[in-house]
C-alpha cells in the first residue's frame, strides 16, 4: 500500500496541491487525470520521491518495491539493452554486481567469500537466476527483437528506447508501478499488449495518460486532480467523464429535486456497471461501481472547447480519386508506394502506417504542399479542403507581433472583433488571453488556434495529421465529438486510439511496399486475422 497524508505543494504563491489524502491499494490501477498544468507529472514525482512536498508526506509499506518509467531517454546510453531492463530491479542488479566483483577478485578473503554466498542466496530468492531470460522475454513481448538485446541503448531509435525503458519499469513485478505517459511513441499493438499486461497485473499501478482507450482498458479508479487537490473515484475514464457531464447538467437544472438527481445518478451507474466489458478489469470494476458511494462523485471544474465543423457546401458525387501515388525521401527510399483509392460519400478514412514520416508525407502530397514522385490526385470540383498539418510553426513564426484576435482575423470572413473574441472564447481563450502574442503560445494552444482556423474555413473535406498532438484530454474529447458529428469527408491519423476507432469507418495502411484498404473500424482492422497476414507482407 502507498499512502499520501496531508500533502501540499507550493511554488511561491502558487498552490498546486493542498491537503491531499489518498490510499493506493494492491490490485488496483489508478489513472491520474487533470487539466494541463494541474500537476499530474509532478504528483508522480512526489510519489516516487524525486520531488519533496512543501508539507505532508507519502508512505510506502515496508518491504514494497516501487518502479518508475524513466523519462530521460539518454540515461542508459552506455548500457546494453538487457542490462538496462534488469536495472529496473535495482537491489537485485546491485547484488549481482557485488557478488560478481567478489568472484572476479583472486585475492578475495574468506569473509568476502561468505558474503558472496549470502548474496547468492538473496539473488536466487529475488529471481535472479532467471533475470536475463525474464528480461529477454519481456523485451520480445514488447516488440524489441532479440537482435537488439545486446546492443547499446545509444544505438536504438526513439520508439525502441521507449519500449526498453517500459520493460525496465515492468521488470521483476514491482509492488508499486508509476507510469507517466507510457503509451507515447508506442504502436497500437504494443499499447494493446501493455493494456492486457496491466489488466492482469496483481499489484498497484498509478498511471498518467492522455490516451482514453488505454485508461478505459486498464483503470479501476481515477485520480482526479482538480480544485488544488486530488480525489479518487471508482471506475475508468469514460465513467468519470460521463458522470461529471451528468452532474454538470444536473447543476444547470436548478429546478430538479435532489431525490430525482440521485435516482438519475443511480440509474446511470447501474447501466454503466452492467456494460463494463471493455477489459479484463470489467468484473472487479462492475462490483466496485455497484458499491459506489455517490458522495465521492462531484462535478469537474474543467472546461471543454466547442469544436464543430460546419460545411458551407455539400460535396458532389466525385470527391477524391488517387491512383498509383508514390513518394520517396531525400535518400531515394520509398515512404509510400502505389497508393490507389476512390473516396466514397460518407467515408471517414483513418490513415495508418508504422512509419510516421510516411503518413506526414502522404498528407503533404495530398494537400498539394509537396509533389508526388508518381501517380495522380483528382479532387472533385465541389470539394473545399482544409488541411491541419502536424507541424504548425510556419503559421505562427510569421506572426511574431500578432495577438490572437488579429491572428485569427486573418482566416475569418467576418472581421468583427466581437465575433473573433466570441470564437476564441469557445476555444477557451478568454479575457486577456485573446491579447496573447501568437509566438508565445504553448503546443496545445497552437493546435486550438489551428482548429479554429480550420472551422472558420467551413470545409467539406478535412485532412488532419495528428490533430490530437499537444492537446489535453478535454480538447481531445471535444475534437472526437466534433469529428463524429462532421457531415463531410475526412482523412486523418492520430495516436489517440479512441479517436481512430470511434470516427473512422475505413482504414488505409501505407508502407514502402504498398497499401491495405479495408472498410472497418480500427479495432476490427487490428484484430482481423486476414489483415494480420496482409500486414506481415506489407512490412516483410
Amino acid at each position: 500500500m502507498l499512502t499520501v497524508a496531508d500533502l501540499g505543494l507550493q511554488f511561491g504563491k502558487r498552490v498546486l496541491f493542498d491537503e491531499v489524502n489518498l490510499k493506493f491499494t494492491r490490485g488496483n490501477c489508478y489513472g491520474v487525470i487533470g487539466a494541463n498544468g494541474a500537476g499530474k507529472s509532478t504528483f508522480l514525482k512526489i510519489l516516487s520521491g524525486e520531488i519533496d512536498p512543501t508539507r505532508g508526506n507519502t508512505s510506502l509499506e515496508p518491504g514494497n518495491r516501487m518502479a518508475v518509467l524513466k523519462q530521460n531517454h539518454y540515461e542508459f546510453d552506455e548500457e546494453t539493452v538487457l542490462n538496462t531492463v534488469m536495472m529496473g530491479h535495482k537491489k537485485m542488479y546491485d547484488i549481482n554486481l557485488e557478488k560478481n566483483a567478489i568472484y572476479m577478485n583472486p585475492d578475495a578473503t574468506e569473509e568476502e567469500g561468505m558474503r558472496a554466498a549470502e548474496l547468492e542466496n538473496q539473488y536466487g530468492e529475488m529471481g535472479g537466476w532467471t533475470a536475463e531470460s525474464d528480461a529477454a522475454e519481456l523485451l520480445s513481448l514488447l516488440g524489441v527483437k532479440e537482435d537488439f538485446h545486446y546492443s547499446q541503448m545509444q544505438d536504438l531509435n526513439g520508439p525502441l528506447k521507449v519500449k526498453v525503458l517500459l520493460a525496465q519499469a515492468l521488470f521483476g513485478e514491482p509492488d508499486i508501478l508509476l507510469l507517466d505517459e507510457p503509451t507515447n511513441d508506442l504502436d497500437p499493438e504494443t499499447v494493446t499488449w501493455l493494456a492486457d499486461f496491466l489488466a492482469d497485473f496483481k499489484n498497484t499501478v498509478i498511471v498518467v495518460s492522455h490516451d482514453r482507450y488505454f485508461l478505459d482498458m486498464v483503470c479501476t479508479h481515477i485520480v482526479d486532480i482538480d480544485f488544488n487537490t486530488a480525489r479518487i473515484t471508482t471506475g475508468n475514464y469514460t465513467f468519470w467523464y460521463e458522470t461529471s457531464q451528468l452532474l454538470a447538467r444536473q447543476m444547470a437544472n436548478k429546478n430538479k429535486k435532489v431525490e430525482a438527481k440521485r435516482k438519475e445518478l443511480q440509474e446511470f451507474i447501474q447501466r454503466f456497471s452492467a456494460n463494463a466489458s471493455k477489459s479484463k478489469q470489467a468484473t472487479s470494476r462492475k462490483k466496485a461501481l455497484e458499491k459506489l458511494n455517490l458522495e465521492e462523485i462531484r462535478p469537474s471544474s474543467r472546461k471543454y472547447p466547442y469544436i464543430a465543423f460546419q460545411m458551407e457546401r455539400e460535396p458532389g458525387g466525385q470527391i477524391l480519386k488517387v491512383e498509383n501515388l508514390s513518394k520517396t525521401n531525400e535518400k531515394g527510399e520509398y515512404l509510400f508506394k502505389d497508393v490507389s483509392f476512390t473516396f466514397e460519400k460518407d467515408d471517414k478514412i483513418a490513415l495508418y502506417s508504422r512509419d510516421a514520416a510516411a503518413m506526414s508525407a502522404f498528407f503533404e502530397v495530398l494537400s498539394g504542399k509537396e509533389p508526388a514522385d508518381s501517380g495522380t490526385i483528382e479532387w472533385g470540383q465541389t470539394i473545399t479542403m482544409a488541411y491541419l498539418p502536424t507541424e504548425n510553426d510556419e503559421f505562427f513564426s510569421n506572426a511574431m507581433d500578432t495577438d490572437l484576435i488579429n491572428w485569427l482575423r486573418e482566416y475569418s470572413t467576418d472581421k468583427d472583433e466581437q465575433f473573433i473574441r466570441g470564437f476564441l472564447g469557445r476555444m477557451l481563450f478568454s479575457g486577456e488571453e485573446v491579447y496573447k502574442n501568437s509566438s508565445v503560445l504553448s503546443g496545445g494552444e497552437k493546435v486550438r488556434c489551428m482548429l479554429s482556423k480550420t472551422m472558420l474555413a467551413h470545409p467539406n473535406f478535412l485532412l488532419l495529421d495528428e490533430p490530437t498532438n499537444h492537446l489535453d484530454l478535454e480538447s481531445i474529447t471535444a475534437l472526437n465529438k466534433g469529428l463524429k458529428e462532421f457531415k463531410g469527408n475526412l482523412i486523418f491519423t492520430s495516436h489517440d486510439h479512441e479517436l481512430m476507432n470511434s470516427v473512422a469507418n475505413r482504414i488505409i495502411e501505407i508502407s514502402d511496399k504498398g497499401m491495405i484498404d479495408k472498410l472497418s473500424s480500427f479495432d476490427e482492422y487490428l484484430r482481423s486475422d486476414n489483415v494480420k497476414e496482409q500486414r506481415e507482407a506489407l512490412y516483410a
